[in-house]
């Protein structure tokens, strides 16, 4: 897998429009695209479309929580649209991340094509210890609690996670190192962290060894988009 093929753009813009421009800019640079809950919600699956259309990959990220049934509907809703990526949120539990793993895997056979790769999001990058023992009410330190549900999700048949890259080296070691890791929270060396906490720049990620990087405002809002792609993937060729 080469540098290119890591880096996952989050088109968090607000309209069609929008992502149609900055998915026709940076499709040769990188290797899919997030579609999250601002551009779904705006758009819906046709913003899952447009990127396909555009020959784009799609990880829509969703962060599914819910009823372990509501759950198993929205994955099969999304293998339909043909995404290559989706996730769910560990906090669901054991039964919704197995109903998630078995409606992916049961769809796919159904559609003929090969099971997207399900992720689970573990403690979200925006959260340090203090806020996760103070506003939410988890006791556990971050990285406790991020490979309490990394092995959880791994258990229930899911992939990989979601994880801030600080906790890359110690979900290998209880997961081991096949288990994908896909990494927000990653900005280059000087650029505004923005409301990330747990950050790194893209070569230290890859160093860690993170399977993928979701990277958004660092290219999306660059003066360049294309030049800030272009960059971050050649740092990132740098580290591999």
């Amino acid at each position: 897998m080469t540098a290119k093929d890591k880096i996952i753009v989050a088109l968090d813009v607000p309209d069609l429009a929008t992502g149609e421009k900055l998915v026709d800019r940076l499709a040769p640079y990188v290797g899919m695209f997030k579609v999250g809950l601002e551009f779904y919600t705006s758009a819906g699956p046709a913003a899952i479309r447009m990127v396909q259309e555009r020959g784009g990959k799609v990880f829509a990220d969703l962060k599914l929580h819910d009823i372990p049934n509501t759950v198993a509907g929205a994955a099969r809703a999304l293998v339909r649209l043909g995404v290559d990526m989706l996730n769910v949120h560990a906090a669901g539990g054991r039964a919704m991340m197995q109903a998630a793993a078995t409606a992916v895997r049961e769809e796919a056979v159904v559609m003929g094509r090969p099971a997207p790769i399900l992720l689970a999001v573990t403690v979200l990058t925006c959260l340090d210890g203090e806020a996760l023992r103070q506003e939410v009410g988890i006791e556990r330190e971050v990285e406790e609690q991020v490979v309490r549900w990394a092995r959880l999700a791994q258990e229930s048949g899911l992939d990989g996670v979601v994880a801030s890259p600080r906790e890359i080296r110690i979900i290998q070691g209880a997961c081991g190192p096949e288990f994908i890791i896909v990494t927000p929270g990653v900005r280059p060396a000087g650029a505004d962290l923005g409301d990330q906490r747990r950050v790194m720049t893209p070569a230290e990620a890859l160093q860690e060894g993170a399977s993928y990087l979701v990277i958004g405002r660092p290219i999306t809002a660059a003066p360049n988009p294309v030049a800030a792609a272009r960059a971050i993937g050649a740092e990132m060729a740098g580290a591999l």
